[in-house]
């Protein structure tokens, strides 16, 4: 099993240990809830940065930002989960979406 599927299979065990009597019952809302709670984390990624030049900053705790980033990788593996993404459905999807982002750059988007 390679990195990837383990992550996957990690992100169900945990959600099968989880109370989803909260969670939306179709796929639209569940991707939604999760589309918020990845948004949320990734505010709380930001705050561990020096963001606000109007503040004095701070040092920049890189433990605080990789669990912070970490938190984000349970959300979207979860998304990734309901949209029936498999660890090989991502690396293609990942690969042309990434030559569709290298053209760009080389038309001058």
């Amino acid at each position: 099993m390679d990195r990837l599927e383990s992550i996957f299979s990690m992100q169900k065990g945990l959600a099968e240990m989880m109370n989803l009597d909260r969670y939306s019952k179709d796929t639209e809302g569940r991707v939604s809830a999760l589309c918020t709670a990845i948004i949320h984390e990734a505010v709380e990624l930001q705050r561990t940065t020096n963001w606000k030049w109007w503040k004095k900053p701070t040092p920049f705790n890189v433990d605080d930002a990789r669990e912070e980033l970490i938190d984000i990788w349970h959300f979207v593996v979860q998304a990734s989960l309901e949209l029936n993404l498999t660890p090989d459905d991502i690396m293609e999807e990942y690969k042309r979406k990434n030559e569709i982002n290298r053209d760009r750059q080389r038309n001058g988007y």
